[in-house]
């Protein structure tokens, strides 16, 4: 039989299935707006949320990205929409399920102020809201537009650190093969023709995570096979740390050849750019050799399918939306009642006052040009230096009676250790103190060749603690059960030259004198 006398039979479907034209499958309004009026809905509750993901969008280069992805979703989604209109589209109880603990996951976030998870949080709620209202079948169709979604949260600066380090091993490794004499301390580096410094700017992470954006699409619309999707990805998050270790060592090297005259201000940026679109450009080129071809049907404008499914009761629609906007309202209603005041309604301390030590510890004048450690809003701050038998330590206590998203320990700052003083280590450590051990964190801070040696915690909810993490959970735990969320940041410091060693025997037997009067007057804050 000729192929024209074929394609002019019409196709036969197995038993049991009807094979229908795809330009009749279509999807009903009532099966939709039902999903489409929940996810508004937690879009409207969850406002504050999704307006602060907008403003690091717009403010940061980093997230621009983030500008990009819900398009690139709604048009993913609907190039599903003919094969979900084969499907059975009904309410599941999985999602259900899966609103409440999301909305006590946010109701965490926000008490604690971590915004990154509450933006998860929220992100999470959409594909909850189409399992509940379409099942699971549906959410499976839309798996990848679903998860593609998490790409628009601003999260990555938490990489920042090993990518500069990254960086800076790279380039001056480079710069050795290469015959350059160079010395490096820590991100710093020295060439016969200047100094460099492996900045935040460096690390590269806005071309990691454009081209990780970018490679998971690709690879989707591209690859069928699921090892072939990973290897490209694996590609395409590797090869951009990669190629800003090479785009740092070029600079560095147009820098030197100059005499220091180029690439050494805006046109180093510029350099950056259109380095990381090259290799881009190359990436998706060599990957287009190695694509799959799109699957054939078997017959062209016909889908296999079941007779069209009856959408389920407008009833049940709607008490299935009544339901999940429900569950989803949990999060901010019980938000407002954490963010009212509550029962403790004493005023603010109008004055933090810590007693002086004593013994071999006399206090010190205030010096100009003093470092000071900046903090997010306007805490009760403590500043006073000491001199004993073996120099000078500073102790400076930052106290935050209550806690908001603009006046918190922990806060995000562009500087957090103020110009121009560049951290070289910051490290985890444990310290003995009058019969106790303290975990502290240990800072080096670099101002050309005067150095500061830091030791730094916090005290959250009446807890000493080092770990940034169980002050979080101290502060939620404070503000969920409405008690008091006091928190302070303690610091003493102790200067020493780039040639000599770290004064820490100076700071232990400071801390052994002052810790008690540390307590105390943080004490005393609190009964106020």
């Amino acid at each position: 039989m000729s192929a024209d006398v074929k394609s002019a039979l019409p196709a036969v479907a197995p038993r049991g299935v009807t094979l229908l034209p795809t330009a009749n499958l279509t999807l009903r309004p009532r099966q939709l707006l039902p999903c489409l009026g929940v996810i508004a809905a937690i879009l409207l509750l969850y406002r504050d949320t999704l307006s602060d993901m907008v403003l690091l969008w717009w403010r940061s280069q980093t997230f621009a990205h983030g500008f990009a992805v819900l398009p690139v979703c709604l048009w993913l989604a609907w190039r599903q929409r003919r094969s979900l209109a084969a499907l059975r589209l009904a309410p599941a109880a999985g999602g259900f399920v899966l609103l409440p603990l999301l909305a006590l996951a946010w109701l965490l976030a926000f008490a604690a102020n971590v915004q990154v998870v509450a933006q998860y949080a929220v992100t999470a709620m959409i594909p909850a809201a189409v399992i509940a209202m379409l099942g699971w079948p549906a959410a499976r169709r839309l798996a990848f537009p679903l998860a593609y979604l998490f790409l628009a949260v601003p999260f990555g600066e938490v990489f920042i650190p090993p990518l500069i380090d990254f960086t800076a091993r790279f380039t001056v490794g480079a710069l050795q093969l290469t015959g350059v004499p160079v010395f490096r301390e820590n991100n710093n580096f020295s060439i016969p023709s200047g100094n460099w410094s492996v900045v935040e700017a460096c690390s590269g992470l806005r071309y990691v995570i454009a081209s990780l954006a970018l490679g998971i699409l690709y690879a989707y619309l591209n690859y069928h096979g699921l090892w072939r999707r990973i290897a490209f990805i694996v590609v395409a998050l590797l090869l951009p740390i990669l190629a800003n270790g090479l785009r740092a060592y070029l600079i560095v090297m147009i820098g030197h050849w100059s005499n220091m005259q180029l690439a050494v201000g805006v046109d180093h940026l510029v350099y950056g750019w259109l380095f990381f679109g090259l290799v881009s450009l190359l990436l998706f080129w060599a990957a287009s050799f190695w694509r799959d071809s799109p699957p054939a049907h078997s017959k062209p404008g016909m889908a296999a399918a079941s007779l069209p499914f009856p959408a389920p009761a407008r009833a049940i629609l709607l008490g299935a939306a009544a339901g999940c906007v429900a569950l989803a309202a949990a999060g901010p209603l019980l938000a407002g009642r954490i963010a009212a005041p509550g029962g403790d309604s004493r005023p603010a301390a109008a004055a933090l006052s810590i007693a002086a030590p004593g013994g071999a510890w006399s206090a010190l004048p205030a010096a100009a040009g003093q470092w000071r450690a900046p903090h997010a809003g306007t805490p009760l701050e403590f500043v006073q230096s000491y001199r004993g038998p073996d120099g000078p330590v500073s102790l400076q206590v930052a106290w935050y009676a209550r806690q908001s998203r603009d006046a918190q320990l922990l806060a995000h700052l562009n500087k957090p250790y103020g110009e121009p003083w560049l951290a070289l280590d910051d490290d985890a450590r444990s310290v003995p103190v009058n019969g106790k051990t303290l975990h502290l964190r240990q800072i080096t801070l670099q101002n050309g060749s005067s150095r500061l040696l830091l030791w730094r915690w916090y005290r959250q909810s009446g807890s000493d603690t080092g770990n940034s993490f169980l002050v979080k959970l101290l502060l939620a735990k404070a503000k969920l059960l409405q008690t008091d969320q006091g928190g302070a940041e303690i610091t003493i410091s102790a200067p020493y030259d780039d040639l000599g060693p770290p004064p820490e025997a100076r700071l232990s037997a400071f801390l052994s004198a002052m810790l008690p009067s540390i307590q105390q007057g943080l004490n005393n804050a609190v009964d106020q």
